[in-house]
């Protein structure tokens, strides 16, 4: 109800409800709108900026695509286990000694975890992993190639829309354990019980230990982070294109997706964001009631 129902301009209207005034519970006066805030707080977002941060989510996608690739050469018989054990120990040898280098940057304040612990770490779960390796073969037997499949299908695209993409060290549990999943299913359809402990081991490095080393760079090398995602993503469209060009091309429309028109979109929407706040907003207390809770 507007100021023309009030009764007359000789008794003005307070905002008030302690006092008792001739007018409508619901009346408001023109001074109402004057109060109106439009898009209160609300960050601009710059396209480059945004396509940098997008490209976590790229690179990902990307490591997928190239264990499944690496999963591919394994079961046609086009890459031995031996090989890939040996790459993988190297690759973690060299992520964490690069990772060591990092932290050192970071955690100089903070007690780090030391090397042996994180040698026992390593040799509980290769040994547990290498031990169980002829079960987890086998765990999949009396159920058909196409379920499993689907199954990891299912887990992998789990895996990445669960990923803790904002801070992804450590790696989302729902995340991990999603992509864990699907590599036992995966793992369980290869030859031998030595190229599942293969896999399993190139998964932990995939899915565990690559995002922790991805995000120390995040923080201490954003040039150096940048050429990374790049990387990662031509190595998993060109892995992926020498296995299946159709699905190489797929997973380069997604990457420009992702990395590209969706950045557009966000920062081209943002135009037509209109927050309105006034007086009928929610009361907030910024005084300190620490005081009264003693």
């Amino acid at each position: 109800m507007g100021p023309d129902s009030a009764p007359g301009p000789a008794v003005p209207w307070r905002k008030v409800l302690w006092e008792r005034q001739p007018f409508p519970d619901n009346y408001v006066d023109q001074r109402f709108l004057e109060e109106l805030r439009r898009n209160e707080g609300i960050r601009q977002y710059r396209y480059w900026a945004v396509v940098k941060e997008a490209g976590f989510v790229g690179q990902q996608l990307s490591c997928v695509a190239i264990f499944i690739t690496l999963w591919l050469y394994m079961e046609q018989g086009l890459l031995s286990p031996v090989t890939l054990l040996w790459t993988s120990l190297v690759c973690s040898l060299l992520g964490y000694g690069l990772h060591q280098l990092l932290s050192s940057k970071v955690e100089s304040c903070s007690e780090p975890r030391t090397h042996l612990a994180d040698l026992q770490s390593a040799a509980i779960f290769l040994s547990f992993t290498f031990g169980f390796s002829p079960v987890l073969k086998t765990l999949t037997e009396s159920v058909s190639t196409d379920t499993v499949y689907a199954m990891s299908a299912v887990m992998l695209l789990a895996h990445l829309v669960s990923f803790p993409y904002a801070q992804p060290s450590p790696p989302g549990i729902l995340s991990l354990n999603a992509a864990l999943f699907a590599s036992v299913c995966l793992a369980s359809r290869l030859p031998g019980a030595l190229h599942t402990f293969a896999m399993l081991s190139c998964a932990l490095l995939v899915f565990a230990l690559w995002p922790c080393l991805l995000q120390r760079l995040r923080e201490n090398t954003p040039s150096q982070f940048t050429g990374v995602c790049v990387g990662v993503c031509i190595a998993g469209v060109g892995g992926l294109g020498s296995q299946s060009p159709g699905g190489a091309v797929l997973l380069a429309l997604a990457l420009g997706s992702v990395t590209l028109l969706c950045p557009l979109l966000l920062v081209r929407l943002q135009r037509h964001k209109d927050n309105i706040h006034g007086p009928w907003d929610e009361a907030e207390i910024h005084e300190d009631l620490s005081h009264f809770l003693h």
